[in-house]
């Protein structure tokens, strides 16, 4: 009897651990104030290659070129770059001249992508990025006991959800934009003096107003 009792005692014992240490497998264990879901930037490379002349780019490359620039959509954020293997500026200065329409300059270094130019050719690249959040929403089930106090696993998803949404430029989530380390004075106190200069609304008096039907 003894032996039998002891052996329900001990299936109890062990159900009573195992219910709990499943309660626990399912609880939060972030117990920051820092969100786990961070905003990951992907980059994507697009190419075309152009037939070069010594004068540069014939009217209809140029032609050809922005209008692949117009199908892309290319804009703020978008980094253009030219893999010229003769090196010739007058390719450089006609890929720079329609870049520059879009805001944009041609940088000096290309990112390495597949295949080989063919003689004459030069190729444009254009660098564009974008970022998400992996794994937002978070609406996994989650024990009701959080012993430890910890965040949900969603906790920073719509924040940074949005933050990656409405970014103009993606890149800036990885290294922000450098200054040039000198601060203008004028500009910055423009806003301030401007304000201080503006007459008070009530400096002309009160308008005489009269009552109508």
């Amino acid at each position: 009897m003894n032996i039998a009792r002891n052996s329900k005692l001990m299936g109890a014992v062990a159900l009573s651990l195992g219910l709990a240490v499943a309660g626990c497998g399912g609880m939060a264990t972030n117990t920051s104030l820092y969100s786990l879901k961070q905003p990951v930037v992907e980059r994507t490379n697009y190419t075309m290659d152009i037939d070069t002349n010594r004068s540069g780019l014939a009217i209809s490359e140029q032609q050809r070129l922005n209008g692949w620039f117009e199908t892309l959509d290319l804009g703020y954020g978008d980094r253009v770059a030219i893999e010229d293997p003769t090196a010739n500026p007058a390719v450089t200065e006609a890929v720079n001249s329609l870049a520059g329409r879009y805001g944009l300059i041609v940088s000096a270094v290309a990112p390495t992508t597949s295949g080989v130019l063919q003689p004459g050719q030069a190729r444009v690249v254009i660098t564009r990025s974008s970022a998400a959040v992996p794994g937002c929403p978070d609406w996994s089930a989650q024990a009701d006991s959080n012993y430890l106090n910890a965040t949900s696993p969603g906790y920073g998803c719509a924040v940074n959800s949005n933050l990656a949404a409405m970014v103009a430029n993606p890149e800036d989530l990885l290294e922000g934009q450098r200054g040039s380390g000198e601060t203008v004075v004028a500009t910055g106190t423009r806003a301030i003096q401007t304000y201080r200069d503006a007459a008070p609304t009530g400096a002309g008096g009160l308008q005489n107003a009269t009552g109508g039907n």
